[in-house]
């Protein structure tokens, strides 16, 4: 485990700035297992906006990201219907997933940002790992981050067995100076 100074901490951080997410350049990947843990469903789902606010102390910073609901794409047209259907995600009535974050902290060789998800209309309390903030030579911060949500906490309780209850994200986005 690597241990954090706040002299590496912040040597590690891109500038501190506000930076918009980029929805064309940014990937948000689900994965889920189904079928009682025989095999693993991955889809993605599209960003409709975000803002990553980098404070000089970390402590400060926070971030905003909305998702598209309707958005879910698996490669199969007859279960992203039904992820989307009102057993489970209903997108239709919730048609945004929101994550709203504040105060980094360090976590070994990667940062936490602790905050809250609503999806389903319902608010859970949620960490995100962000394992990549690298500044690009033009001024953006590309960043790769993860978080893990139990889909009970959001109410979706339905097709138990069916569909995991733990649902894996990872998020590739660049922001960009606002």
């Amino acid at each position: 485990m690597t241990e954090h100074t706040s002299d590496t901490f912040a040597a590690a951080t891109p500038s501190p700035g506000t930076y918009t997410l980029d929805p064309e350049q940014t990937t948000v990947r689900a994965n889920v297992k189904a079928m009682f843990g025989l095999f693993t469903v991955h889809g993605t789902f599209r960003l409709t906006g975000g803002q990553v606010s980098i404070t000089a102390d970390p402590a400060g910073s926070s971030a905003r990201a909305t998702i598209d609901a309707t958005s879910f794409a698996s490669g199969n047209a007859t279960r992203d219907a039904d992820v989307v259907s009102r057993g489970l995600l209903d997108a239709q009535g919730f048609p945004e997933i929101t994550f709203l974050g504040q105060g980094v902290r360090p976590d070994g060789a990667n940062w936490v940002l602790p905050g809250t998800v609503t999806a389903h209309g319902t608010p859970a309390p949620t960490e995100v790992s962000v394992t990549r903030a690298a500044a690009e030579p033009d001024g953006s911060v590309r960043f790769l981050a993860t978080a893990r949500l139990d889909r009970t906490s959001f109410g979706v309780t339905r097709k138990k067995g069916m569909v995991g209850r733990t649902v894996n994200l990872v998020i590739e986005t660049v922001g960009r100076p606002a």
